[in-house]
């Protein structure tokens, strides 16, 4: 039988006048989907709570997707040992996108693990539905209510309208401490730009010619000027088998202003394509027949982060020190790119550990906010070794416990701390 086109009537409707009536009622409102936020959200699911993630992308993932970082940082401690120091959500990424291929552990100082962005993307997906984490994407805060000490309700704005969103309970994992920022707290930013990075996945490569890394890096640093290369050395990240790799080999700055930082990522693009340019003359056995597969968004280190009990200090973070409230540990080096043309990179030794304390996930004038990844407070050097994947979503983890002990209406000030210690301690000790 035809279907009959004439019975699709249509309505004429107008907007309401007032607030958008979108509400939603959680256990906990989590903001900022990147790996410490999904982290967050489903170790909060998995303790039976109800959950609201929100993110200011269309798409979850954040940096770890979207960005096309591809490879897993801070997992794993030096070498000879490897010891796998991040657990959780992470058990599950190597399991499942082992079991297809899609993962590639490099051992050299560290491990770190190759990905394939598509393969992670739809997994992250996948495990927030079947957690029943409520989703809410395309979100910009607009407004924070904050009685006293408390953070009672989040309004955002979407395509589909204003929600608002309340919560006993909430992580900022947004990477720009956007949330603090807009409740109010007091937040820290750097004195001067700490460059973020423009990605891109080459395609059509010959792996069998790749450069080393210390040679490419060399290579930059001699040829840089000749191709109006900002940043002088860089990395690129084969993933064998499959005649790609993701290209880190620009600086790009990462302000906070709307205008500026768009302009930045159009900035960040050419940088990149005067990249490809350099690997095609210079590597022409690898890169000759290089084309642009996708770019990523512009991947940010560090822009701004709260103002917490506890500053982490590059001391700290170089002696080793173990907090009795830690949640996170990593061996990452320090990694500060506050110079255009470079870095600092400063390696620990085969034993090294360095931890993350709960007080630098908190402000000390809020009871349930706890901030997680590149939110948590320190001075630049310190945050540049834990910011990477491993201890961000460590840390999105200890948020999720943080608030489960304060209970509804308890303050994350007040937890016991043993107790905290021993539901981590897969992160901490395992």
């Amino acid at each position: 039988m035809p279907h009959a086109l004439s019975e699709l009537t249509l309505r004429t409707v107008t907007k309401a006048p007032g607030p958008a009536a979108h509400a939603l009622d959680a256990d906990v409102c989590v903001v900022g989907a990147g790996v410490s936020g999904v982290s967050a959200a489903i170790e909060s699911a998995r303790l039976g709570r109800d959950v609201v993630l929100v993110d200011s992308l269309p798409v979850l993932g954040g940096q770890m997707v979207n960005s096309l970082i591809g490879l897993f940082c801070g997992v794993f401690g030096n070498a000879p040992g490897y010891r796998q120091l991040t657990h959780g959500m992470f058990d599950d990424i190597f399991d499942s996108l082992g079991a297809s291929d899609d993962l590639h552990f490099n051992r050299g100082h560290t491990i770190t693990v190759s990905y394939d962005e598509v393969a992670l993307g739809r997994w992250v997906e996948r495990r927030i539905r079947e957690l029943g984490i409520r989703v809410v994407l395309g979100a910009s805060i607009t407004g924070v209510e904050r009685a006293g000490r408390r953070i009672g309700t989040v309004t955002f704005a979407t395509r589909f309208g204003d929600v608002r969103v309340t919560a006993p309970g909430f992580v900022d994992a947004t990477g720009d401490a956007a949330l603090a920022w807009e409740a109010g707290l007091p937040c820290r930013v750097p004195e001067r730009t700490i460059y973020g990075s423009q990605q891109i996945v080459l395609e059509h490569l010959d792996e069998t010619h790749q450069p080393g890394r210390e040679e490419l890096a060399e290579h930059v640093a001699r040829k840089a000027g000749e191709y109006g290369l900002l940043r002088g050395d860089g990395l690129a990240f084969f993933f064998p088998g499959r005649n790609t790799a993701v290209m880190n080999m620009t600086h790009v700055e990462a302000p906070l202003d709307p205008v500026r930082a768009a302009q930045a990522q159009l900035e960040g693009r050419e940088q990149a394509d005067l990249v490809v340019e350099f690997l095609r003359a210079e590597y022409p056995k690898a890169f000759g027949r290089a084309r642009v597969r996708s770019y990523g968004l512009p991947g940010r280190r560090q822009t701004r982060w709260i103002k917490g009990v506890h500053a982490l200090t590059l001391d700290e973070v170089r002696a080793g020190t173990r907090f009795p409230d830690s949640v996170a540990r990593t061996a990452w080096p320090i990694e500060l790119h506050d110079r255009a043309e470079g870095y600092v990179w400063e390696m620990f030794d085969a034993d090294h550990l360095h931890y993350v304390p709960l007080r630098s996930m908190l402000s000390p004038d809020a009871d349930n906010l706890v901030a997680a990844g590149r939110c948590a407070d320190g001075d630049a050097a310190a945050l540049s070794s834990v910011r990477v994947m491993g201890p961000c979503a460590a840390m999105g983890a200890g948020a999720a416990h943080a608030l489960d002990l304060a209970g509804g209406d308890g303050s994350v000030h007040d937890i016991e701390v043993p107790a905290l210690r021993e539901r981590l301690k897969a992160n901490l000790d395992g």
